[in-house]
Protein backbone atom coordinates (compact mmCIF):
# COMPACT_ATOMS: atom_id res chain seq x y z
CA UNK A 1 0.00 0.00 0.00
CA UNK A 2 1.62 3.28 -0.81
CA UNK A 3 1.57 6.42 1.02
CA UNK A 4 -0.71 7.80 -1.22
CA UNK A 5 -3.56 5.05 -0.76
CA UNK A 6 -3.27 5.46 2.87
CA UNK A 7 -3.36 9.21 2.68
CA UNK A 8 -6.95 9.12 0.74
CA UNK A 9 -8.18 6.29 3.48
CA UNK A 10 -7.60 8.75 6.13
CA UNK A 11 -9.20 11.86 3.94
CA UNK A 12 -12.49 9.77 2.70
CA UNK A 13 -12.86 8.57 6.72
CA UNK A 14 -12.23 12.40 7.99
CA UNK A 15 -15.26 13.29 5.74
CA UNK A 16 -17.49 10.20 6.75
CA UNK A 17 -17.36 11.38 10.33
CA UNK A 18 -18.00 15.08 9.48
CA UNK A 19 -20.96 14.32 7.42
CA UNK A 20 -22.15 12.08 10.00
CA UNK A 21 -21.98 14.92 12.42
CA UNK A 22 -24.00 17.24 10.61
CA UNK A 23 -27.30 15.02 11.32
CA UNK A 24 -28.19 16.84 14.85
CA UNK A 25 -28.26 20.18 13.31
CA UNK A 26 -30.72 19.32 10.07
CA UNK A 27 -32.68 17.16 12.48
CA UNK A 28 -33.14 20.29 15.03
CA UNK A 29 -33.89 22.68 11.81
CA UNK A 30 -36.04 20.86 9.95
CA UNK A 31 -39.75 21.34 11.66
CA UNK A 32 -41.16 17.85 10.80
CA UNK A 33 -41.84 15.59 13.06
CA UNK A 34 -39.14 12.87 13.73
CA UNK A 35 -40.62 10.01 11.25
CA UNK A 36 -41.80 12.44 8.37
CA UNK A 37 -37.46 13.22 8.57
CA UNK A 38 -36.94 9.40 8.91
CA UNK A 39 -39.01 8.48 5.89
CA UNK A 40 -37.43 11.12 3.45
CA UNK A 41 -33.64 10.40 5.23
CA UNK A 42 -33.61 6.44 4.61
CA UNK A 43 -35.43 6.96 1.38
CA UNK A 44 -32.71 9.01 0.05
CA UNK A 45 -30.15 6.40 1.71
CA UNK A 46 -31.62 3.59 0.11
CA UNK A 47 -31.08 4.91 -3.39
CA UNK A 48 -27.37 5.98 -2.67
CA UNK A 49 -27.39 2.27 -1.49
CA UNK A 50 -28.69 0.93 -4.98
CA UNK A 51 -26.72 3.19 -6.91
CA UNK A 52 -23.01 2.81 -5.30
CA UNK A 53 -23.04 -0.86 -4.37
CA UNK A 54 -25.49 -2.13 -7.06
CA UNK A 55 -26.10 -5.86 -7.27
CA UNK A 56 -24.13 -6.01 -3.94
CA UNK A 57 -27.17 -4.34 -2.14
CA UNK A 58 -29.42 -6.77 -2.94
CA UNK A 59 -27.40 -9.69 -1.11
CA UNK A 60 -28.54 -11.13 1.81
CA UNK A 61 -28.57 -13.82 4.37
CA UNK A 62 -30.09 -14.54 7.63
CA UNK A 63 -27.40 -11.81 9.57
CA UNK A 64 -28.69 -9.50 7.21
CA UNK A 65 -32.04 -9.35 8.39
CA UNK A 66 -30.80 -9.51 11.85
CA UNK A 67 -28.67 -6.60 11.34
CA UNK A 68 -31.61 -4.51 9.58
CA UNK A 69 -33.52 -5.16 12.85
CA UNK A 70 -30.65 -3.31 14.62
CA UNK A 71 -30.52 -0.88 12.26
CA UNK A 72 -34.07 0.25 11.86
CA UNK A 73 -34.96 0.87 15.62
CA UNK A 74 -31.36 2.82 15.66
CA UNK A 75 -32.31 5.24 13.32
CA UNK A 76 -35.98 5.68 14.76
CA UNK A 77 -34.50 5.79 18.22
CA UNK A 78 -31.55 8.33 17.45
CA UNK A 79 -33.75 11.03 15.15
CA UNK A 80 -36.27 10.72 17.67
CA UNK A 81 -34.22 11.54 20.89
CA UNK A 82 -32.34 14.64 18.97
CA UNK A 83 -35.66 15.81 18.72
CA UNK A 84 -36.80 15.33 22.42
CA UNK A 85 -33.67 16.25 24.06
CA UNK A 86 -29.93 17.98 23.33
CA UNK A 87 -28.42 16.46 20.35
CA UNK A 88 -24.91 15.99 22.19
CA UNK A 89 -26.62 13.96 24.69
CA UNK A 90 -28.41 11.70 22.02
CA UNK A 91 -25.20 11.58 19.96
CA UNK A 92 -22.90 10.89 22.78
CA UNK A 93 -25.14 8.25 24.56
CA UNK A 94 -24.94 6.25 21.50
CA UNK A 95 -21.56 6.45 21.36
CA UNK A 96 -21.17 3.82 24.41
CA UNK A 97 -22.08 1.47 21.82
CA UNK A 98 -18.41 0.44 21.92
CA UNK A 99 -18.01 -0.06 25.71
CA UNK A 100 -21.34 -2.76 24.79
CA UNK A 101 -19.86 -4.18 21.60
CA UNK A 102 -16.42 -4.59 24.40
CA UNK A 103 -18.51 -6.25 27.42
CA UNK A 104 -20.23 -8.40 24.89
CA UNK A 105 -17.72 -9.37 21.92
CA UNK A 106 -16.38 -12.48 24.13
CA UNK A 107 -19.39 -14.00 24.23
CA UNK A 108 -20.72 -13.85 20.74
CA UNK A 109 -16.87 -13.11 18.69
CA UNK A 110 -15.04 -15.70 21.25
CA UNK A 111 -12.60 -12.93 22.05
CA UNK A 112 -10.70 -12.60 25.32
CA UNK A 113 -11.98 -9.65 27.63
CA UNK A 114 -9.08 -7.94 28.35
CA UNK A 115 -8.49 -5.60 31.59
CA UNK A 116 -8.34 -2.32 29.76
CA UNK A 117 -11.55 -2.99 28.03
CA UNK A 118 -13.29 -3.55 31.23
CA UNK A 119 -11.81 -0.19 32.78
CA UNK A 120 -13.21 1.41 29.55
CA UNK A 121 -16.39 0.28 30.21
CA UNK A 122 -16.22 0.88 33.68
CA UNK A 123 -15.44 4.49 32.50
CA UNK A 124 -18.36 4.44 30.09
CA UNK A 125 -20.54 3.43 33.06
CA UNK A 126 -19.62 6.86 34.83
CA UNK A 127 -20.27 8.67 31.70
CA UNK A 128 -23.75 7.58 31.53
CA UNK A 129 -24.26 8.52 35.22
CA UNK A 130 -23.42 12.18 34.19
CA UNK A 131 -25.67 12.42 32.06
CA UNK A 132 -28.34 11.20 33.83
CA UNK A 133 -27.29 13.56 36.55
CA UNK A 134 -28.08 16.40 33.53
CA UNK A 135 -31.66 15.02 33.09
CA UNK A 136 -32.50 15.33 36.84
CA UNK A 137 -32.39 19.11 36.09
CA UNK A 138 -34.35 18.52 33.35
CA UNK A 139 -37.10 16.39 33.70
CA UNK A 140 -38.43 16.90 30.08
CA UNK A 141 -35.46 15.49 28.70
CA UNK A 142 -35.51 11.87 30.15
CA UNK A 143 -37.89 10.38 27.38
CA UNK A 144 -35.10 11.39 24.68
CA UNK A 145 -32.25 10.23 26.87
CA UNK A 146 -33.83 6.87 27.75
CA UNK A 147 -34.19 6.58 24.15
CA UNK A 148 -30.56 8.16 23.16
CA UNK A 149 -29.36 5.29 25.65
CA UNK A 150 -31.71 2.41 23.66
CA UNK A 151 -29.99 3.87 20.37
CA UNK A 152 -26.85 2.86 22.08
CA UNK A 153 -27.92 -0.96 22.80
CA UNK A 154 -29.28 -1.01 19.27
CA UNK A 155 -25.57 0.28 17.72
CA UNK A 156 -23.93 -2.08 19.57
CA UNK A 157 -26.40 -5.08 17.95
CA UNK A 158 -25.76 -3.65 14.88
CA UNK A 159 -21.56 -3.24 15.60
CA UNK A 160 -21.55 -7.07 16.60
CA UNK A 161 -23.87 -8.42 13.98
CA UNK A 162 -22.19 -6.72 11.00
CA UNK A 163 -19.02 -8.42 12.02
CA UNK A 164 -20.01 -12.02 12.11
CA UNK A 165 -21.41 -11.28 8.89
CA UNK A 166 -19.87 -11.49 5.55
CA UNK A 167 -18.52 -8.50 4.10
CA UNK A 168 -20.41 -9.32 0.60
CA UNK A 169 -23.15 -8.80 2.44
CA UNK A 170 -22.78 -6.42 4.86
CA UNK A 171 -24.58 -3.16 2.43
CA UNK A 172 -27.45 -5.54 2.04
CA UNK A 173 -28.05 -5.34 5.66
CA UNK A 174 -27.99 -1.57 5.48
CA UNK A 175 -30.52 -1.00 2.55
CA UNK A 176 -32.47 -3.75 3.79
CA UNK A 177 -32.92 -1.63 7.36
CA UNK A 178 -33.49 1.73 5.28
CA UNK A 179 -36.59 0.16 3.35
CA UNK A 180 -38.07 -0.61 7.11
CA UNK A 181 -37.59 2.54 7.98
CA UNK A 182 -39.86 3.84 4.78
CA UNK A 183 -42.20 1.59 5.03
CA UNK A 184 -42.86 2.27 8.74
CA UNK A 185 -42.62 5.93 8.56
CA UNK A 186 -44.67 5.83 5.07
CA UNK A 187 -48.16 7.18 7.16
CA UNK A 188 -46.67 10.28 8.86
CA UNK A 189 -44.74 11.34 5.26
CA UNK A 190 -48.19 11.34 3.81
CA UNK A 191 -49.93 13.08 6.77
CA UNK A 192 -47.13 15.98 6.88
CA UNK A 193 -47.79 16.85 3.20
CA UNK A 194 -44.94 17.31 0.95
CA UNK A 195 -41.59 19.79 2.17
CA UNK A 196 -40.27 22.99 0.75
CA UNK A 197 -37.86 22.99 -1.76
CA UNK A 198 -35.64 24.15 1.21
CA UNK A 199 -36.35 21.48 3.69
CA UNK A 200 -36.27 18.97 1.01
CA UNK A 201 -32.71 20.16 0.33
CA UNK A 202 -32.25 19.51 3.60
CA UNK A 203 -33.57 15.85 3.81
CA UNK A 204 -31.95 15.26 0.94
CA UNK A 205 -28.42 15.90 2.39
CA UNK A 206 -29.42 13.78 5.56
CA UNK A 207 -30.48 10.92 3.14
CA UNK A 208 -27.91 11.68 0.35
CA UNK A 209 -24.71 13.01 1.95
CA UNK A 210 -25.20 12.53 5.73
CA UNK A 211 -25.96 8.83 6.13
CA UNK A 212 -25.59 7.59 2.22
CA UNK A 213 -21.92 9.08 1.01
CA UNK A 214 -21.06 8.92 4.93
CA UNK A 215 -21.28 5.31 5.07
CA UNK A 216 -19.67 4.90 1.10
CA UNK A 217 -16.81 6.90 2.01
CA UNK A 218 -16.03 5.23 5.35
CA UNK A 219 -16.15 1.82 3.79
CA UNK A 220 -13.79 3.30 0.95
CA UNK A 221 -11.66 4.18 3.79
CA UNK A 222 -11.36 0.87 5.72
CA UNK A 223 -9.63 0.00 2.52
CA UNK A 224 -6.35 1.56 3.36
CA UNK A 225 -6.33 2.77 6.89
CA UNK A 226 -5.67 0.32 10.03
CA UNK A 227 -8.40 -0.07 12.61
CA UNK A 228 -7.01 2.54 14.87
CA UNK A 229 -6.93 5.21 12.65
CA UNK A 230 -10.73 4.43 11.37
CA UNK A 231 -11.61 4.43 14.95
CA UNK A 232 -10.09 7.60 16.28
CA UNK A 233 -11.32 9.89 13.11
CA UNK A 234 -14.78 8.40 13.67
CA UNK A 235 -14.36 9.98 17.13
CA UNK A 236 -14.75 13.32 15.03
CA UNK A 237 -18.84 12.60 14.88
CA UNK A 238 -19.69 12.89 19.03
CA UNK A 239 -17.43 15.83 19.12
CA UNK A 240 -18.52 17.62 15.99
CA UNK A 241 -22.41 16.34 16.05
CA UNK A 242 -23.24 18.90 19.14
CA UNK A 243 -20.76 21.45 17.69
CA UNK A 244 -22.29 22.22 14.59
CA UNK A 245 -25.99 22.53 16.51
CA UNK A 246 -24.65 25.08 18.88
CA UNK A 247 -23.32 27.05 15.94
CA UNK A 248 -26.05 26.60 13.56
CA UNK A 249 -29.42 25.75 16.10
CA UNK A 250 -28.15 27.60 19.00
CA UNK A 251 -28.88 24.82 21.56
CA UNK A 252 -26.08 24.22 24.17
CA UNK A 253 -25.63 21.39 26.27
CA UNK A 254 -25.89 21.10 29.62
CA UNK A 255 -22.43 21.22 32.07
CA UNK A 256 -23.09 17.37 33.36
CA UNK A 257 -23.67 16.16 29.80
CA UNK A 258 -20.86 17.71 28.53
CA UNK A 259 -18.79 16.12 31.16
CA UNK A 260 -20.63 12.87 30.41
CA UNK A 261 -19.65 12.98 26.60
CA UNK A 262 -16.17 14.04 27.11
CA UNK A 263 -15.51 10.95 29.79
CA UNK A 264 -17.20 8.33 27.27
CA UNK A 265 -14.61 9.79 24.06
CA UNK A 266 -11.89 10.37 26.30
CA UNK A 267 -12.02 6.60 28.12
CA UNK A 268 -12.55 5.39 24.00
CA UNK A 269 -9.69 7.09 22.73
CA UNK A 270 -7.36 6.11 25.91
CA UNK A 271 -8.14 2.62 25.30
CA UNK A 272 -7.58 3.07 21.48
CA UNK A 273 -3.83 4.77 21.51
CA UNK A 274 -3.57 1.83 24.78
CA UNK A 275 -4.36 -1.06 22.12
CA UNK A 276 -2.58 0.57 19.27
CA UNK A 277 1.09 1.04 21.75
CA UNK A 278 0.47 -2.28 23.08
CA UNK A 279 0.38 -4.12 19.33
CA UNK A 280 3.36 -1.75 18.07
CA UNK A 281 5.56 -3.38 21.15
CA UNK A 282 4.92 -6.86 20.21
CA UNK A 283 5.52 -6.10 16.41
Amino acid sequence: MTVEDRNKGIIATFFAAVLWSTGGLFIKLLPQDAFTILFYRSFYAALTFCIVFRKSAFKFNKLSLITSLFYTPLLICFVTSTKLTTAANAIFLQYTAPAFVLLLEPFFLKTKLKAINVVTVVLCFIGMIFFFMDSLTTPDNWLGVGLALISGFLLTGLLISQRMNKEEFQPGSILLGNLWVVLITIPWAIDSGMPTMNENLMLMFLGFGQLGLGFVLFTYGQRYIQAIESSLLSMLEPILNPIWVMVGYGEIPGIWAFVGGLTIVAALIFRLIWMSRIRLSRE
